[in-house]
């Protein structure tokens, strides 16, 4: 009998040890598998059993969370959705999240082991944190100026501080509502179909995914160029530049809209916008000092994140000469998305040096507590400190004599440049209108702001003009209301 018990003792003690370790093997080994399973819901449930953090514009926030009493409790709520889209992104129960909802989902569904001070503890008992808040560098009056400028139009602005890299507005137009994609029902389904499928393309983030030709604002890059090359050095002397210009190697002639620019200099040549003086610096200058100086403003940057990427701006770097040419007035396959453009602009206000932009100022936990703040961002230089002073005169040049007066500020110092860029096969597309320019306020120290902008269905008949008709009263918008005290 005594036998017997040990038996089922010893048997029972096997059951016992092969539980264990299954047991084990379950909640050790196969607990990510269990948990990545498309058919564990658990993970989604607790995802949105509790609101999610914030993302803040001026302290307020511009997002929130509903209860809806479902099994996926919280939807993401935007307010004013359409405006902050660019920058939000959404979050969907069905779609996933973009753009800072994404790149700061740790923070904002409270899984950033820094919301906890005992972050084991949380993996060990399975639980989160509330959701911290994101604050951005935006300036909610920028970013309505620029919203309201674009109105129904297609096109992006991007507003840059720039002695920081602080990104101060960031708008592509047209938008939508990102609330729409919220929550999990048949409507969520039907708004994305119909985003998806709508030619105007609203959930497309022209500011910063979105490259363009950038036309004749490339030429505030091969002005730097050819500066700091030696190429120029002296912005008033004239240069052999004939009037058309035929491109090298070709029988095509390149000519120009404004009146002058035979060997005119780069002054004047800056001002009127001249192709054929612009052109031919850029075959003098040579393909490897241009594209140094492009890269230098951060084209050919693929790894440039803001926190979500950017596409990058592109500087084609195996041309001839004739593409060359072209290529240095911002055609051929020079693209820029406009946040490349703003840069370009800040690094001639920044006294040649361009900061790396960013838009998350700060993240701070539920109950307020700080655990990120935004550093300085890396420096590179873009062109010589000189070159900056002489590219900063020109700029306001065209904002004080040429075609960028729509841009000019009582009581503060402008410097802008236009540009039209074409595209479509033999340039039939309706011209893409450009400016860039940047802001000093009369009693302020440096340059406050710098403006890039891009309407996409200006008149076709106009040429750098319409970049100064169209978009510079855009740029003129964003950089008062950043200098408005």
């Amino acid at each position: 009998m005594t036998r017997h018990i040990r038996y089922a003792a010893a048997f029972c003690a096997l059951l016992l040890a092969a539980l264990l370790v299954n047991a084990a093997r379950i909640q050790v080994f196969q607990a990510q598998a269990y948990d990545d399973s498309p058919a564990n819901r658990r993970q989604d449930i607790a995802r949105y059993g509790q609101p999610r953090g914030d993302i803040l514009v001026g302290g307020r926030p511009v997002t929130g969370s509903k209860d809806t009493g479902e099994h996926l409790r919280y939807e993401r709520t935007y307010q004013q959705g359409p405006l902050y889209a660019p920058v939000t992104g959404f979050a969907s129960q069905k779609y996933g999240t973009t753009f800072l909802e994404q790149a700061e989902d740790g923070t904002l569904s409270g899984t950033d082991p820094r919301l906890s001070p005992f972050p084991l503890w949380n993996d060990f008992a399975r639980t989160r944190n509330p959701g911290g808040d994101v604050a951005t560098t935006l300036n909610a009056a920028a970013q309505q100026a620029a919203f309201r400028g674009l109105g129904n139009r297609k096109g992006a602005v991007a507003a840059i501080e720039p002695a920081t890299g602080r990104i101060l507005a960031l708008v592509s137009t047209p938008s939508y509502d990102p609330g729409a994609l919220s929550g999990n029902g048949p409507a969520v389904t039907r708004s994305w179909l119909g985003l998806n499928e709508d030619p105007d393309k609203p959930m497309l983030n022209r500011a910063v995914r979105q490259t363009y030709p950038p036309g004749s604002t490339f030429k505030v890059v091969t002005a730097a160029a050819a500066l700091d090359a030696g190429v120029i050095t002296n912005l008033d002397e004239r240069t052999r530049s004939p009037d058309p210009y035929t491109l090298p190697g070709t029988t095509t002639t390149l000519r120009n809209e404004a009146e002058g620019c035979a060997d005119a200099s780069l002054r004047d040549a800056f001002e009127k916008s001249c192709n054929t003086v612009f052109a031919k610096l850029g075959v003098d200058v040579g393909v490897t000092d241009m594209a140094a100086t492009a890269h230098a403003f951060g084209f050919n940057d693929s790894e440039l994140r803001i926190p979500y990427s950017v596409a990058p701006s592109t500087f084609d770097t195996s041309v001839d000469k004739a593409q060359l040419a072209l290529s240095s007035i911002g055609q051929y396959n020079t693209r820029a998305t406009p946040l490349q453009m703003a840069m370009v602009s800040a690094a001639v206000a920044n006294g040649g040096q361009v900061r790396e932009p960013y838009l998350v100022e700060r993240i701070t936990t539920a109950r307020g507590a700080t655990v990120f703040t935004a550093g300085a961002r890396p420096l590179r230089r873009a062109m010589h400190p000189s070159t900056a002073r002489w590219m900063r005169e020109l700029m306001r040049n065209v904002v004080e004599d040429g075609t960028g007066t729509n841009a000019m500020i009582p009581g503060a110092t402008v410097g802008g440049k236009t540009g039209t860029a074409q595209h479509g096969v033999d340039n039939s597309g309706t011209p893409y209108a450009w400016f860039v320019s940047w802001a000093q306020g009369d009693h302020d120290l440096e340059p406050k702001v710098a403006v890039a902008v891009v309407v996409e269905d200006a008149a076709a008949h106009r040429r750098d003009i319409t970049g100064g008709s169209m978009a510079a009263p855009i740029a003129r918008a964003v950089m008062q209301a950043v200098l408005k005290p």
